[in-house]
C-alpha cells in the first residue's frame, strides 16, 4: 500500500470511468466530525488525456462537500495526487447536516424525510439542532464522514449514502 500524508490545499484525481476523471481538493479539517477531511469534489469532468492547470480546476464550480479520509483513498488507489494550491474557497460559507434519524436497528424501516437535523459549519465548536431545513440550510451538504468508495459514488454522481433521509 503506498503511504500518504495530505494537507489543505491538496488536489486530487478520481478516475470515474475508463474515459473520464474529477477532481478534488482538501479544504479543511473538522472537528465536529472527527477532525475528518473536507474536500470540495468539483463539478467539471475531463478526460485522462487532459491536464487542467491547478488554477482552472479551483475556479471550477463545486458538485459536492464532504468528509473523508484523503489518505486513505490514495492507499487504495482510487484517486491520486495532482497539486496543492492555496485556494480553498470560502470555508466559512459551508453548511454541513446530520440526521439522527439515519441510524435504525435491524429489521426497522428506515425514515425517509427526517423533521430532525443537526446543522454545523467548519469551525462551529457545536452543533445546532433543527427540525425542518428552511432557508439556507436547504443548501446544506450531508455531514457524515464518507468512505473512499463513495466518495468515488459521489465523484461519478451517484448518490451516496444510499437510505439517507431526504427532506421535504
Amino acid at each position: 500500500m503506498k503511504r500518504a500524508k495530505t494537507k489543505v490545499g491538496d488536489v486530487f484525481s478520481i478516475p470515474i470511468n475508463d474515459e473520464e476523471k474529477r477532481y478534488m481538493q482538501l479544504i479543511a479539517f473538522d472537528l465536529n466530525q472527527l477532525n475528518s477531511d473536507v474536500v470540495r469534489i468539483f463539478e467539471k469532468k475531463y478526460f485522462h488525456g487532459e491536464t487542467p492547470s491547478i488554477e482552472d480546476i479551483t475556479k471550477d464550480d463545486v458538485h459536492s462537500y464532504v468528509h473523508c479520509a484523503t489518505d486513505f483513498g490514495i492507499k487504495l488507489d482510487l484517486w491520486s495526487s495532482f497539486g496543492n494550491s492555496n485556494e480553498i474557497g470560502d470555508i466559512n460559507q459551508i453548511i454541513f447536516r446530520d440526521s439522527n434519524d439515519y441510524s435504525r436497528k435491524e429489521g426497522e424501516e428506515p425514515v425517509l424525510i427526517s423533521n430532525d437535523w443537526n446543522m454545523w459549519r467548519i469551525k462551529d465548536e457545536k452543533l445546532t439542532q433543527v427540525q425542518k431545513l428552511e432557508g439556507e440550510n436547504r443548501k446544506s451538504y450531508v455531514g457524515l464522514v464518507i468512505n473512499p468508495y463513495g466518495i468515488l459514488e459521489i465523484a461519478k454522481g451517484n448518490e451516496y449514502p444510499l437510505n439517507y433521509p431526504a427532506f421535504d
